[in-house]
């Protein structure tokens, strides 16, 4: 089959579905043919083939009649291996849930999004439980970069699938979860935008966790007009409540530490040239430090982390029998890290996290952004990480040190391509703002898509 609606946007698809020139059940047609056939076949870990097409000759049907959901009628979405889909298990990535219940319903966004109209094309590849910003999974398969120009490079995670399927052209979003970078990290790592919302912005039923106090959930997309329709139908709303910001109006702070520690060259070089077209344009740049942002990594070294306490506490039951043989032993090992975690040191950590969000919080002036490196260098090579448990641990903690710093803070976040570095792969500019400053964080960043990408 031909591909040629492929790799288009939200917004370019939705044009051409609501002007009657692009039939939903020809989109799921080409998009089917083009998952079922594609080269890296471990993007997707379901394909929803029967419910996909029954999905699109609704839309087709309602669309003929006038009685179109709206903007993302007909439009397809990928979901990440955590969010309940009804008469299936939810495996969140691993072998050992294969047997699992099958969920009764739904997840409460993926209710949202068929609501609109939106079309459930399948489920994606993830990290293993969502225990890791790279993405290998050895029981799927690890998704390969699809822009990498070398040797085999990560697509990051814990979203991988999401991310590779969205930049390979198979789907136009996908849905991703967020603890500690996952649906930031892979976009990053592959030139897309991914919106991370407030923690608690949208319904968690359905969803498998991984640290309740840090989880959240958004769109891994190719434009911030995407994710700002997205994110409404994901809230149940038909229209979104956004307004584009003026650039002479917008402010940022970029931090002076702890983000740009041990950058590649070709990070640095990026992020500054988007800074700098930034400035020229109107916006408002200054630099300063947050003391919070070593406080962080000083409790993590005296307590052990959130994400590994609560990981720990879900899984115990699961590392103490004969399922842990089959899981991921770079999982394993991470997660059994939470034992030492004592109930005072996590107790203590989760209140100085409360001061440390008002200390930082205070260090912002009125309407101010932060921004810096969604990550602090381009995808790594995949095989020197599945040699050597001891880089991947190392790799692991750089990728996430960024983006973990806005899930403890509990801020919401947008990473927008912001050029290349080393071997040209994707740069990402993360643009974050205060828990639930959401729509005047989209309204930022879809202000500064352009700019930061270069493309004005």
């Amino acid at each position: 089959m031909i591909q040629k609606y492929l790799g288009n946007s939200i917004a370019q698809l939705s044009v051409l579905i609501q002007s009657g020139n692009l039939d939903p059940i020809a989109l799921v047609e080409e998009s089917l043919d083009a998952i079922l056939s594609h080269k890296d076949q471990a993007i997707f870990t379901r394909v929803l083939e029967q419910r996909a097409r029954q999905e699109a000759a609704a839309s087709s049907r309602r669309l003929r009649e006038g009685r179109s959901r709206g903007l993302l009628d007909g439009i397809p979405v990928a979901w990440k291996d955590l969010f309940a889909i009804a008469g299936l298990p939810t495996t969140a990535g691993s072998i050992v849930l294969a047997d699992a219940q099958p969920a009764q319903e739904d997840a409460d966004v993926i209710k949202a999004l068929s609501a609109a109209g939106m079309i459930s094309l399948g489920r994606v590849n993830m990290s293993e439980f969502a225990f890791s910003g790279l993405g290998l999974n050895p029981h799927y398969g690890t998704p390969l970069n699809p822009l990498t120009c070398d040797a085999a490079r990560i697509p990051g995670g814990s979203s991988s699938g999401s991310a590779v399927a969205v930049a390979a052209g198979l789907v136009p979003v996908s849905i991703g979860t967020d603890t500690g970078g996952s649906v930031r990290i892979p976009s990053a790592f592959n030139g897309l935008v991914g919106y991370k919302a407030s923690r608690g912005r949208y319904s968690m039923q359905g969803v498998f966790p991984l640290a309740t106090s840090l989880d959240s959930l958004g769109p891994l997309c190719r434009s911030v007009q995407d994710a700002i329709w997205v994110d409404a139908a994901m809230r149940g709303r038909f229209t979104a409540n956004v307004q584009r910001a003026e650039l002479a109006a917008l402010s940022i702070v970029v931090p002076t530490n702890i983000v740009m520690d041990n950058a590649e060259d070709g990070v640095v070089d990026a992020f500054e040239a988007a800074l700098a077209r930034l400035s020229v344009a109107g916006v408002k740049v200054r630099r300063a430090s947050f003391p919070s942002f070593e406080r962080i990594f000083q409790l993590m070294a005296e307590y052990g982390a959130l994400a590994t306490a609560e990981a720990f506490a879900l899984h115990h039951r699961r590392l103490a029998g004969p399922e842990a043989e089959a899981m991921d032993r770079r999982v394993v090992a991470r997660t059994r890290l939470g034992e030492k975690i004592t109930l005072v040191g996590y107790l203590e950590t989760l209140k100085a996290r409360e001061q440390l969000i008002k200390e930082a919080a205070e260090l912002l002036g009125p309407n101010e952004f932060i921004a810096y490196p969604t990550v602090a260098h381009v995808a790594p090579l995949l095989a020197p990480l599945e040699a050597d448990d001891e880089l991947f641990v190392k790799i692991n903690g750089r990728t996430l040190r960024n983006t973990l710093i806005g899930n403890f803070l509990d801020w919401c976040g947008v990473s927008l391509p912001c050029g290349t570095g080393e071997s040209g792969m994707p740069v990402g500019f993360l643009l974050s703002a205060l828990k639930n400053d959401d729509e005047r964080l989209l309204g930022g960043a879809s202000a500064l898509e352009e700019i930061v990408a270069g493309s004005t």
